[in-house]
């Protein structure tokens, strides 16, 4: 493999292995720590401070990124590629495809702080980010359960499953060409799984095993060939179900 890919997959791996770090460390301090010791957001609408808004940017920042790039790591690689044969190089551009990419789950985390704040606000969540309204949680579910069955979904996911046909067809020259497809893909990622991302509200913004359930699917679900849609469908039961399951308390 050439040095330049080496050099993205190396760097790739160890954004990944922070972000997941990091993540892990959040989650110990919400579990272990007493309750006098830890950072909560807080329960008033108005008693949120900058610095409030900025740590839980941060975290669903960081959480994007560690549950989306192990799924765009193809798509990347494919694009490293193709610089290679182009540029005679790859980590340069490559590194400006993958900020954009990240640009893209970024802008989403700031709408995702709003409503966690907001939720605060309304009392919908606990200060330990747990969702404290289970028909909240079970339309959240039936909500991603019946995004997996449309037309919007599919054409998104058949996207992301191909991606030498997303370089080719999106190819743009140069630095700004680079920065414009990254961003492209990366929409055409929050397009496929936005609805997966909102479940962490359902299940707890910190639980570490929700955070490992939905990358494990949203991997797998961009890893099977472009003409089967089964697991997508599979997918999208098991969300209704839990849905239903939430909304009538089912043990």
């Amino acid at each position: 493999m050439p040095k330049s890919r080496t050099i993205v997959i190396l760097i790739l791996l160890a954004v990944i292995i922070a972000a997941w770090f990091y993540l892990y460390y959040q989650h110990w301090q919400m579990t272990s720590l007493p309750m006098s010791d830890m950072w909560m957001p807080p329960a008033g609408i108005h008693s949120w401070r900058w610095t409030d808004f900025w740590l839980v940017f941060t975290m669903w920042a960081v959480m994007m990124a560690a549950m989306m790039l192990p799924s765009a790591v193809p798509m990347i690689l494919v694009y490293a590629k193709i610089c290679e044969q182009h540029y005679q190089t790859a980590h340069h551009y490559t590194f400006l495809f993958i900020l954009a990419y990240l640009v893209v789950w970024i802008m989403f985390s700031i709408l995702l702080t709003a409503l966690q704040w907001r939720m605060h606000g309304l009392h919908i969540m606990s200060p330990m980010m747990d969702m404290q309204h289970d028909q909240l949680a079970a339309i959240i579910f039936f909500i991603a359960g019946i995004y997996q069955f449309t037309p919007q979904k599919n054409k998104f996911l058949q996207s992301c499953r191909t991606p030498m046909g997303f370089v080719l067809t999106e190819w743009r020259e140069k630095y700004s060409g680079a920065f414009h497809m990254g961003f492209k893909h990366g929409s055409t990622c929050l397009g496929c799984c936005w609805a997966q991302m909102l479940i962490m509200f359902a299940v707890g913004v910190m639980n570490l095993l929700g955070m490992v359930f939905i990358t494990l699917l949203v991997l797998i679900e961009k890893i099977f060939p472009p003409h089967h849609r089964f697991f997508s469908k599979i997918i999208g039961i098991l969300f209704i179900v839990w849905s239903i399951r939430i909304f009538f308390n089912i043990k």
